[in-house]
């Protein structure tokens, strides 16, 4: 398999993942409170995810941190790790940092 093939399943799950319906450009947000927001919600929201909403809203946030990969900026790394905390407050569970 090509790099371009594995690109666009990639692209393709976080678009048309099974689990939830994310909302457009949830990861570009500068705000982690508005990702963990948004990802929450939309776990909620789905009939057809398979694990909690929990789970289902870390995975795909963990998908897009490990996917993006070294692509990723320090800073926007950052964020993305902060929203892992914000999305662990809103589900009521203690952070991790």
């Amino acid at each position: 398999m090509s790099k371009k093939n594995k690109k666009k399943w990639s692209q393709d799950v976080t678009e048309h993942s099974d689990a939830m319906d994310l909302k457009g450009d949830v990861f570009k947000s500068r705000s982690p409170k508005k990702i963990a927001d948004s990802l929450k919600s939309s776990a909620e929201a789905s009939h057809r995810r398979k694990a909690s909403p929990f789970q289902s809203a870390m995975s795909m946030l963990n998908f897009y941190i490990n996917r993006a990969g070294d692509k990723l900026s320090k800073s926007r790394h950052a964020t993305l790790e902060k929203a892992k905390d914000e999305l662990r407050k809103d589900f009521g569970r203690e952070p991790k940092h």
